[in-house]
């Protein structure tokens, strides 16, 4: 049986692993495509002529070829829209969505391969500098992160005891800050809605290591 949708992705890129988060919490099949960052694919002539910004994710669904995460998220919430990753109500969808972009808009972008391969290769930067860059942004991101869920009512997730988009962001954004030995102590709102959003099938299903094109 042919699949609707088809997603280009890399196991390990925390903007793919979001996407793919949000398809299995809706129970949607799609056609996993691997594109190895790493190994530059996405820069490949055969990639680009599908991914104007050769980035991944990209999802490919109706003929359409949708690129960001946030953005494909969105629109398979509004197309599938049963569960809802964001609220009913437009202040609740306000508050979900800074928590998703206080990951997405100001963590990731200091600390996706792109960046970190520039440190390495044009700034010379070793690779301990490199790695402190890291864990010096992540951390303040997520304390950041952290100061936000304290102000927000008792949730099992992020917000509330359904996950939303910014769980689907949390997620990623963890996972990546424990490959890089990110300090997360003192973030216990933080871990707590990760623990609960990890003891999901759906999160367990999209986790990299679940992955077809997964390494060690």
């Amino acid at each position: 049986m042919l699949c609707a949708m088809k997603l280009h992705n890399y196991f390990r890129s925390s903007a793919s692993f979001r996407v793919r988060i949000a398809l299995e919490l809706k129970g949607l099949a799609y056609e996993y495509v691997a594109v190895h960052l790493a190994k530059g694919e996405h820069k490949q002539d055969a990639y680009a002529a599908l991914s104007a910004d050769t980035l991944v994710p990209l999802l490919e669904v109706d003929g359409e070829k949708l690129s960001q995460s946030m953005a494909i998220i969105e629109y398979l919430d509004e197309k599938y829209p049963a569960p809802a990753l964001l609220p009913a109500d437009a202040l609740g969808r306000a508050k979900v969505r800074a928590l998703a972009q206080s990951i997405a808009c100001e963590i990731h972008p200091l600390n996706n391969l792109r960046v970190l391969k520039y440190l390495l290769r044009e700034l010379k930067v070793g690779e301990e500098a490199k790695n402190a860059w890291y864990r010096h942004w992540c951390r303040e991101g997520l304390q950041a992160f952290e100061r936000q869920l304290k102000r927000l009512p008792a949730a099992t997730y992020c917000y509330g005891h359904a996950p939303t988009l910014a769980d689907c962001c949390l997620v990623p954004q963890i996972y990546n800050a424990q490959r890089f030995d990110v300090n997360l102590d003192g973030l216990p709102r933080t871990m707590a809605a990760f623990e609960a959003c990890m003891a999901l099938p759906a999160f367990q299903k999209a986790h990299p290591s679940a992955c077809p094109d997964h390494e060690a």
